[in-house]
């Protein structure tokens, strides 16, 4: 007996059967080589179904990686104009979904994971879950412009950026850095923030994410998460109650660290 497209995705571990559904709608899904529409039903263990043109397994174990995304490869699945993408640095054979985006030129911390309810709470704005940057400016702010940052920017547009902690982080013999820790996550928001103060961005690195810490982990290297890491990722305090017990071993701890 066959059961809904938006099911049989949901128990092959893609995510929720609402974020099921939007992978649907946005054409992402094929099924028998056929553009998939929602509602349609299909036989999991006979009809051919694939996901951003790879195929889509039965029940997956769930897996967690923490990458460090290097300047000049995209925050996606899918390559544009030849670019390398986050898919071509993490293990062939794990179904894996970075959670937020970094733009291209960005660099830092991106989680990868197949758990979809996480991922789907870890980037919902209500959640307000921590992001730390290291930013390296055109030249040092001022104190005003580090105050009106901190304050939150409004930009021409009428776009509103929330406050931010921002502070200096000089290094030897540059004193162009500095530490923005943002609770939001709106596209291009430390960029845009720092144009309107009459800043140029000129390196961003993203070093902490919802509790976790980039570390010394080397550009475009992972590690898996700890099973205590997952645990602090799901038991973060939000409105809608816990997720669950997270996996005490997650199945990438057993594919070793790059």
């Amino acid at each position: 007996m066959g059961i809904r497209l938006q099911k049989a995705l949901a128990q092959a571990g893609v995510g929720s059967r609402r974020a099921s559904e939007d992978l649907v709608r946005s054409g992402r899904v094929r099924v028998n080589g056929k553009v998939a529409v929602l509602g349609m039903v299909v036989e999991p263990d006979t009809d051919h179904i694939e996901l951003d043109g790879l195929p889509l397994g039965r029940a997956e174990s769930l897996a967690y990686l923490m990458l460090n995304k290097p300047r000049g490869v995209l925050s996606s699945l899918r390559s544009q104009g030849g670019r390398p993408t986050v898919r071509d640095l993490v293990p062939a054979d794990l179904r894996l979904y970075p959670v937020g985006r970094l733009d291209m030129q960005s660099e830092g911390l991106l989680l990868m994971t197949n758990d979809g309810p996480l991922a789907q709470r870890l980037t919902h704005p209500r959640y307000g879950h921590e992001k730390t940057y290291q930013v390296l400016l055109d030249h040092r702010p001022t104190s005003a412009q580090l105050a009106a940052w901190g304050r939150g920017i409004t930009l021409k547009d009428g776009t509103r950026f929330g406050p931010a902690q921002v502070s200096l982080q000089p290094r030897k013999d540059d004193d162009r850095w500095v530490e923005v820790v943002l609770r939001e996550g709106q596209k291009r928001q430390v960029r845009l923030s720092a144009q309107a103060l009459g800043l140029s961005v000129r390196r961003l690195i993203r070093t902490g994410f919802a509790g976790l810490v980039l570390g010394a982990l080397a550009p475009g290297k992972w590690r898996a998460l700890s099973g205590r890491e997952v645990g602090r990722l799901r038991r973060q305090p939000e409105r809608g109650g816990e997720l669950g017990p997270a996996m005490a071993n997650p199945r990438v701890e057993k594919v070793g660290n790059q």
